[in-house]
């Protein structure tokens, strides 16, 4: 499905180049849900973003159904069948709920299917499809929204960066249904929330650009748990 070669990405910093993820190796399998996790700072979103093609690759290759995607721009990554849901949704002035729908499936969709995909992430069809995708919406709203669109495409890798930021709690049991209606596709998630971790077929633990560990929640959680720091009592554990 999805399997990335040595992908490296490294920033200009101070006159020097400051490595952001290091000759990641990782691939993602059909009918799998990954959650990637790890310390701010770790990589995570950058990984998700140069899947997508948001950000273009220093060093490596990403291969998509054995098609090499590496230089692709955006649009034709999202053709060949990749979604993504960013950390912070994008508004859309001018633009009502149900024509994103409509311009995420490729059709025109009914009243009834609307209220499927919005109902889905607990949004009431009659108090949204007419709605303005602007600012009068709240940051939550523009989230579910988001989460719609991404069911209404139907594509084989759906990518979500931090899918519970910004939502209440809703999102927790709501956002596990969600990713369980998705098990016939591809699902990479980023996510530090343990709810969210539990419903992975494998977890991918990155550190300082790196993949320190990946393998089932029982594996990966000794890694995660906090640790009691004693730095205060002169260890360096």
């Amino acid at each position: 499905m999805l399997e990335i070669k040595n992908l490296s990405y490294k920033i200009d910093e101070d006159k020097n180049q400051k490595d952001i993820l290091n000759k990641i190796n990782v691939t993602f399998e059909e009918n799998k849900t990954y959650v990637i996790t790890g310390p701010n700072g770790s990589g995570k979103s950058t990984l998700v973003k140069l899947i997508v093609g948001i950000l273009n690759v220093t060093e490596g290759q990403i291969y998509f159904n054995h098609k090499n995607i590496t230089s692709l721009p955006i649009n034709e990554r999202v053709d060949l069948g990749i979604s993504y849901a960013f950390q912070q949704p994008i508004t859309f002035k001018g633009l009502k709920v149900r024509d994103l729908l409509d311009i995420a499936s490729g059709k025109k969709n009914s009243v009834d299917q609307l209220c499927d995909y919005l109902s889905m992430v607990g949004l009431c069809a009659k108090d949204y499809i007419n709605r303005s995708l602007d600012d009068k919406l709240s940051g939550g709203e523009l989230k579910r929204i988001e989460l719609a669109m991404v069911l209404s495409r139907k594509t084989k890798l759906n990518i979500f960066d931090e899918p519970e930021a910004g939502i209440d709690l809703w999102s927790f049991e709501q956002l596990t249904k969600i990713f369980s209606s998705l098990k016939k596709s591809c699902n990479i998630i980023v996510s530090h929330q343990k709810k969210i971790l539990e419903i992975a077929d494998e977890i991918i633990l990155l550190k300082d650009g790196n993949i320190e560990k990946q393998g089932s929640l029982k594996e990966i959680l000794p890694f995660i748990e906090n640790k009691t720091c004693h730095k205060l009592r002169g260890k360096n554990e």
